[in-house]
């Protein structure tokens, strides 16, 4: 007798047993051998989407060969700049994460003709050949946007006044997105174990140095940011992809509503589990990232998305990962930005 099945779920049914062919969407992207750009392939391969990744591998990074054997899976070498590449791609395909950037104000400020050309102008490119298709395009902008806040938290609808050029550029990019009617995710700092290690960001900085350097300097120790675990980026990755008719045109916060912390309250939370450290709070530097602000994620929790995976998940999951890489922590992990640095007063 024939199983009746109100409601197919490919996790617990095999569809081919069903006669039933399941065609997932096919999605570019580009930068897509970084750090988000690692893990979020890997949650899309495994819900059976095709991804392809389009990257110029500027950090030698490795970290997609770990997708190799699955047939889902391809990698174009190739620069975002290049518009003849992009025009011959983009319609290939019916979902485009344009991941490829210039990260941080560090490496913007460093060359910002280049920051420019990758961050927005690769992004305005996109938008302009997707026009009025229906290639669904998911944007990943960060809290940068805006820049030292307000009073009270940001919302979607709070001014965006970013004060770096990666936040200018992060911007804008996010204007040509929505204007197609993307989405665009205003994603919290990032923390967590990727293939492609990025240890710039505050909270994989700060536990790597309590479990290397056993000393912490902070400057600015009252500047609060909200914070996010890169698998929960991935999950909200595919819930935008999934329900993106529903939500088409609009800005989403993501981050951990209970993780709107100061660093020195960050640094407190990881002494719950890294004890043997030193912290010193100075007012003799200040931090040159002047980014401060609380931020509301009501909107995207109201839309029925939530984290999985919470700050304290995240701090035991680096330890772990940095017990293993510390015998080869090396310049390849650190993005090249400078860690702990501070401008004179």
């Amino acid at each position: 007798m024939t199983e009746v099945i109100k409601e197919f779920n490919i996790e617990t049914h095999n569809p081919l047993e069903y006669g039933l062919a399941i065609k997932k969407s096919k999605v570019l992207i580009t930068g897509g051998s970084g750090y988000l750009g690692s893990v979020i392939t890997e949650k899309l391969l495994n819900k059976g989407y095709s991804v392809t990744i389009l990257d110029n591998l500027m950090y030698n990074q490795t970290s997609s060969i770990i997708f190799s054997h699955n047939p889902n899976f391809e990698f174009i070498y190739g620069d975002v700049r290049n518009k003849e590449l992009l025009k011959n791609l983009v319609f290939d395909f019916d979902v485009i994460i344009p991941l490829a950037a210039i990260v941080g104000f560090p490496a913007c400020d460093r060359d910002k003709e280049l920051a420019t050309a990758i961050n927005y102008e690769h992004v305005r490119f996109i938008c302009e050949l997707v026009g009025d298709t229906k290639i669904k395009v998911v944007y990943p902008n960060t809290n940068s946007g805006y820049g030292i806040g307000e009073n009270g938290k940001c919302t979607e609808k709070s001014p965006l006044n970013p004060i770096s050029h990666y936040g200018v550029t992060k911007v804008k990019a996010e204007s040509e997105v929505l204007k197609i009617g993307g989405i665009s995710v205003r994603l919290a700092t990032v923390f967590g174990t990727s293939p492609r290690m990025r240890m710039d960001l505050l909270v994989n900085e700060f536990v790597y140095k309590a479990l290397t350097d056993k000393y912490i300097t902070i400057f600015e120790k009252n500047f609060v940011r909200n914070y996010i675990h890169i698998r929960d980026v991935a999950n909200v990755f595919l819930f935008m992809i999934e329900d993106y008719e529903t939500h088409t045109g609009e800005v989403f916060n993501v981050g951990l509503s209970d993780a709107n912390l100061s660093k020195q309250q960050l640094v407190e939370k990881i002494q719950e589990y890294i004890s043997d450290f030193a912290v010193t709070y100075s007012d003799y530097f200040e931090d040159p990232d002047k980014r401060d602000y609380i931020v509301s994620n009501q909107k995207i929790e109201d839309a029925g998305w939530e984290p999985e995976y919470s700050l304290d998940d995240g701090i035991e999951e680096l330890i772990k990962t940095y017990t293993i890489l510390i015998q080869d922590l090396s310049s390849k992990y650190r993005n090249d930005y400078p860690l702990g640095y501070g401008k004179r007063t």
